[in-house]
């Protein structure tokens, strides 16, 4: 798979990307929103949503254009990222939720997490935010390799700001059971900049925070005053966009926060941040994907595409761009590679470093996307898609025939040329049914009580 990185701005090839020594370790701030869609970050293209803090990170160092997420909805995709694995072969296809008989993963105990591995060399490990990989032992937070966690163990929010879920209370720091008034958003935001704050004492440990905000994912709840500002702004707005552009709009304003204070501590001189998102916006509840087909739980792009970018200063050129065609769990090998760790051969992510100095990462791939779900539509199954090269072979759900699209001649999915195309069909079919004979090794399943222990 071929890419191709443009550097927007003319600058000495000596800031190019250095390796990083031990003592160079950089700190990593991974930023990762919830139901964000590719058209909700004003960086990518003109749009009725203003997201400058966002956008900064891509303007002070690399934008690329071309990630995606590795689901279409939210715990495969966290699943994914803390793994460097695709979903289904560390037991989460599908959402981990709340209700046991509406739950479709369980997040293998077995496999190390990018936590467990940075914690291994010297790292501070900290989860703030939405966790979504499990709500009871073995599979929180701290046992999943954070050492500190302050944040939400749940799939959503009935509201941001009673924070509760089917009438439970989720919110956690550590093993504590908390109770913190406010908007989620806000709060997640001042946990994060007290973390950054004490870490700024601790020069000598490096640290991995990943932030992880609940919004935008509905209930569309932004700050009454951030919603009138934008009516006052875009009276032409229908009021569901206008509450989803005021959303965004707060939550890019307390990432501004948390810059703002990377700076004032002066961690930001040492500090990798990146920004992305587990899956494209809802169409249903007002998101923008454009110019993507589709929305959230589609595996067309507009599912899939998410916003990405990286910041690090003195080691990526500010204003570059990369147009290569990832996925976010390719954050995992990446991250261990700055720190100095060799990644496990088995991993599915593939690292980034190289594009941050302007190479190329030619190592061919498949992407493979599976998501497993209930209810009439989906009756437990899964459904899956796989991209090789430019072609794409997909399903939206279990039952519909498999569709094929050429990418690169149609890259709004438009014309499904699975008819006229038998060739690449039976060749991704084929490709396909090996990944999912792969993803069914693992239990996805937490093992019934009943036969712990009883040698059946």
């Amino acid at each position: 798979m071929k890419t191709y990185v443009s550097f927007l701005v003319v600058i000495a090839s000596s800031l190019f990307v250095r390796v990083a020594e031990p003592a160079e370790r950089p700190n990593i701030l991974l930023i990762f929103t919830d139901d964000h869609g590719y058209g909700d970050v004003s960086a990518y293209h003109s749009s009725d949503v203003r997201t400058p803090n966002i956008d900064r990170i891509g303007a002070e160092g690399m934008l690329f254009t071309s990630m995606r997420a590795n689901c279409t909805v939210c715990s495969p995709s966290r699943a994914a990222l803390l793994t460097g694995r695709y979903a289904d072969r560390v037991g989460v296809p599908g959402v981990i939720r709340t209700k046991p008989e509406d739950s479709w993963g369980f997040f293998d105990p077995n496999v190390s997490t990018l936590a467990d591995e940075l914690k291994k060399v010297g790292y501070h490990t900290a989860i703030v935010g939405k966790w979504h990989l499990g709500l009871e032992s073995p599979n929180t937070p701290n046992e999943r390799g954070f050492d500190f966690f302050h944040g939400f163990l749940g799939d959503m929010m009935d509201s941001y700001t009673s924070h509760l879920r089917h009438g439970n209370n989720y919110m956690r720091r550590n093993a504590e059971v908390i109770q913190p008034r406010g908007h989620a958003t806000d709060l997640f935001s001042e946990w994060t900049i007290n973390y950054l704050r004490d870490r700024a004492t601790k020069p000598d440990e490096p640290f991995f925070l990943y932030l992880a905000y609940n919004a935008p994912h509905f209930p569309i709840e932004p700050p009454h005053e951030w919603l009138k500002s934008v009516q006052k702004r875009s009276p032409h707005l229908a009021e569901k966009r206008a509450k989803n552009v005021a959303f965004v709009e707060h939550l890019d304003d307390r990432i501004g926060m948390v810059l703002a204070e990377l700076k004032q501590t002066g961690l930001d001189r040492n500090t990798l941040v990146v920004f992305t998102a587990d899956n494209g916006g809802s169409l249903p509840h007002g998101q923008n994907n454009d110019p993507w087909r589709d929305g959230k739980q589609s595996h067309y792009d507009g599912g899939l595409r998410v916003p990405f970018m990286v910041r690090w200063p003195g080691f990526i050129i500010p204003g570059s761009k990369c147009d290569y065609a990832g996925l976010n769990f390719d954050l995992f090998p990446t991250f261990l590679e700055l720190a100095g760790v060799k990644p496990a051969a088995d991993l599915d992510a593939v690292s980034l470093v190289p594009l941050f100095s302007g190479k190329t990462v030619n190592t061919p791939r498949d992407l493979y996307f599976v998501r497993r779900e209930g209810g009439p539509a989906y009756g437990g199954k899964t459904y899956e898609a796989i991209i090789r090269g430019d072609w794409k072979l997909l399903q939206n759900d279990p039952y519909s025939p498999l569709e094929l699209y050429d990418l690169k001649n149609d890259p709004q999915e438009r014309q499904n040329v699975a008819a006229t195309n038998k060739k690449v069909f039976n060749e991704l079919s084929a490709a396909l049914r090996t990944y999912i004979q792969r993803g069914g090794e693992t239990c996805w399943q937490k093992p019934s009580q009943r036969n712990a222990g009883s040698g059946e």
